[in-house]
């Protein structure tokens, strides 16, 4: 068994859930998302953004609105919907509860 392969499968459970949190910050462009999920060290791979951010556009979850730019083509900017933020507030909840539930557990000698 590999350890790697399981940090990242740990990661991209967290991923959605993650995204849904900056975008509730407010409207983001997809370079800074990748920018701050490089930093936190919650994405290894670009590629895992796209198909997440268009998934959850399409569960209505974030929608988007694109800016031109004076630096080359336009630019998509996301933002979180109504839905978006009652979803997040229930992934929110679950988050608390499965790292309670992990303290418990790894607590133990």
């Amino acid at each position: 068994m590999n350890v790697a392969n399981t940090q990242i499968q740990m990661r991209k459970g967290l991923l959605e859930f993650c995204v849904l949190h900056i975008i509730s910050r407010g409207e983001v462009y997809t370079s800074d998302l990748i920018e701050e999920l490089t930093q936190a060290q919650m994405i290894v791979v670009e590629g895992t953004l796209y198909p997440l951010l268009n998934r959850l556009k399409s569960a209505e979850l974030v929608t988007y609105r694109w800016v031109e730019s004076e630096a080359g083509p336009p630019r998509k900017y996301y933002s979180i919907t109504e839905e978006g933020k009652n979803f997040l507030l229930t992934l929110s909840d679950t988050w608390a509860s499965l790292v309670n539930s992990t303290n418990e557990i790894t607590s133990k000698n």
